[in-house]
């Protein structure tokens, strides 16, 4: 197909990744070290996505309380590079998701990139996928705006990382998601606060910051739409990260929407600053120091994949033959509500993910990875951490990287050779692999 549009420049490459955030930096570096030519093209002027630009924190590495570790390779070769570079600590949960992993996220960036660009990656910023090129029916590469123009940019497997599922959408993949009545998570505008007491600050505990919060609302001189957000140490000193707001009823794939709803994240934001300068031990001399870059989406859309992970899957702690990563975090839902819903695995369980769950229906050629996988809306909400994203993408760039070598589509690829590529790259995919971490 040739582009109606004025095209400035063109590329090929053998795969091509949208956005790199976790899941599409994990996949350009699996399919690079397949021996792939990849290039990642992204929207902003750095690697890193929502860890880089609302987050500084890695959940889903460990199952909640007994530490059980649950992820592998390429994301522990990041966590290592932020160690070398000083910038990570644990951070010890015995709820939520469990233990996190908390950087600098400007440390990320670096580390990401180095990675990338090591492994011999093109990387493309400043760059917006806006359509998809079709040959016979199937995209075979994106046409893509940037500063000096549009570009066609053709490859042989597309994995589609946008997080919003933009690539799978364009190209015809049946998909769920608010836009079509399907519930969506709220989402959150971060913040962090430099010149924090933190001796005193850590002293207020999970339940007195909740107790603090809800006498502050009951006063009626503070709108805070949420009653447990949280509040964590970082590797900087004096500095401390809040996850607090809560934006409802966000349709994050319409731009009238979105918009509207980063306002209302940032009058949100300053609000909790308020809060806490005025109402916390430790954040009297508080500063703001950022909000983060854009505001954080849990869920948009959903692609309806080979597979779609369940509920009872989640709960149940199944296994599966075709099963490329592993979880054991809850059921997390940030509904429109002051408070979240938590429903937990056995202590210890975890489930699989199945290589399904990245392959969209009716579309060959194209895979996805992170939040945009084929779920239903609860087990979305356990399966969407930074460490699952991370696994997700190094199975996804690991089967695309396969399939070139074998001559097969992305959905007739067999799982065993892609199991066991991935457990040759340090990948935990198999639950009797598990280890407790002292």
């Amino acid at each position: 197909m040739h582009y109606t549009g004025q095209i400035a420049h063109t590329h090929t490459s053998d795969i091509i990744v949208v956005g790199a955030g976790s899941a599409g930096c994990a996949a350009a570096l699996a399919a690079a070290r397949g021996g792939a030519r990849v290039i990642i093209i992204e929207r902003y002027g750095f690697a890193g996505g929502t860890g880089a630009q609302v987050l500084d924190t890695f959940y889903g590495y460990y199952t909640p309380g007994t530490r059980r570790k649950v992820i592998g390779g390429i994301p522990d070769q990041i966590v290592a590079a932020l160690r070398a570079r000083s910038r990570v600590i644990v951070r010890p949960n015995t709820y939520g998701a469990g233990d996190g992993i908390t950087y600098d996220p400007e440390a990320l960036k670096s580390a990401w990139e180095h990675e990338l660009s090591a492994a011999g990656v093109t990387l493309l910023y400043h760059a917006l996928v806006i359509d998809v090129c079709r040959h016979a029916g199937q995209p075979c590469g994106v046409i893509v705006a940037s500063r000096g123009g549009l570009m066609q940019i053709s490859g042989r497997v597309i994995i589609d990382a946008s997080g919003d599922a933009d690539v799978a959408a364009a190209a015809g993949a049946p998909w769920e998601g608010p836009a079509r009545g399907a519930p969506a998570q709220s989402a959150t505008t971060t913040f962090r606060l430099f010149n924090v007491d933190t001796s005193r600050a850590q002293q207020v505990s999970r339940s007195q910051l909740h107790q603090l919060m809800a006498e502050a609302i009951d006063s009626g001189g503070y709108a805070l739409p949420r009653r447990e957000g949280s509040i964590h140490i970082t590797p900087l000193a004096g500095a401390m990260v809040a996850n607090m707001t809560r934006v409802r009823d966000v349709d994050a794939t319409d731009p009238w929407q979105l918009s509207a709803a980063e306002q209302a994240g940032r009058r949100q934001a300053l609000e909790y600053v308020r809060f806490l300068q005025e109402r916390v031990p430790g954040y009297e001399h508080a500063v703001l120091g950022n909000l983060s870059v854009q505001l954080g989406i849990r869920e948009s859309r959903r692609i309806i994949g080979e597979y779609r992970l369940s509920r009872a899957d989640v709960l149940d702690a199944r296994q599966f033959d075709d099963g490329v990563a592993l979880c054991g975090a809850p059921i997390e839902e940030h509904h429109g509500g002051a408070d979240t819903r938590w429903e937990y695995l056995p202590a210890g369980a975890v489930y699989g993910i199945p290589y399904r769950c990245l392959v969209p229906q009716h579309v060959d050629g194209l895979l996805v990875a992170g939040r945009c996988l084929s779920a239903d809306h609860d087990a979305h909400a356990s399966v969407r951490s930074m460490g699952q994203c991370m696994a997700m993408g190094q199975a996804a760039g690991t089967a695309a990287a396969l399939t070139l070598r074998l001559g097969c589509t992305p959905r007739d690829l067999a799982p065993t050779p892609l199991r066991d590529a991935l457990r040759a790259s340090g990948a935990i995919i198999d639950a009797s692999a598990i280890e407790e971490v002292a």
